[in-house]
């Protein structure tokens, strides 16, 4: 019970620095879709929790940010949804389940996550709006447009992970210390 309380807390916290972090970027002048503010909290969130709760911080941040800020814009609001609920299914399912390290897991999450981009972005604009779709644009906003978000996650993302990690060791071995007491 207390395992999932802290979970359900940790998501909470997650969904909510995935809508802050956005508009500290913003207020700063700094572009959201290049360094991508809130796909970090997704992804952390995908190495320290449940797939179901780490796709739920995915599918709820980007909805809630725009209910709160109008960004991300409609309709791509809800491509976002599914690129970054994809980023909580597919991290927590590499590194907890699969129990890959870090960065294989990190790698695997953010390509399924832009897989993911490309085909809602198809559905929506074609299939829904009816209007041509730009692989070529999705792409370059994707991979070369976002290229500064892409490093900083490759950068800050293990050291997030290896930390918090670090600090459930830390509370473990104090329990552990308090029982022998």
């Amino acid at each position: 019970m207390q395992s999932k309380v802290k979970n359900l807390v940790a998501a909470g916290l997650l969904v909510a620095a995935g809508i802050l972090l956005p508009i500290a970027f913003h207020t700063l002048k700094l572009g959201g879709p290049v360094f991508l503010p809130m796909h970090i909290p997704v992804l952390l969130g995908g190495f320290m929790l449940p797939k179901n709760l780490a796709a739920l911080v995915g599918l709820l941040t980007p909805f809630l940010s725009f209910l709160i800020t109008s960004m991300p814009s409609p309709p791509f609001v809800f491509a976002m949804m599914a690129e970054l609920a994809t980023y909580g299914i597919a991290s927590s399912f590499l590194y907890r389940d699969l129990e890959w390290s870090i960065y294989p897991a990190l790698f695997g999450a953010m390509v399924s996550g832009r897989i993911t981009s490309i085909i809602a972005t198809w559905l929506i604009t074609a299939g829904i709006l009816g209007m041509p779709f730009s692989l070529a644009k999705v792409m370059t906003t994707l991979f070369i447009t976002g290229l500064p978000g892409i490093l900083i996650q490759l950068i800050l993302i293990p050291g997030l992970v290896k930390l918090v990690e670090g600090q459930r060791w830390l509370q473990k071995q104090s329990i552990g210390d308090a029982k022998r007491r």
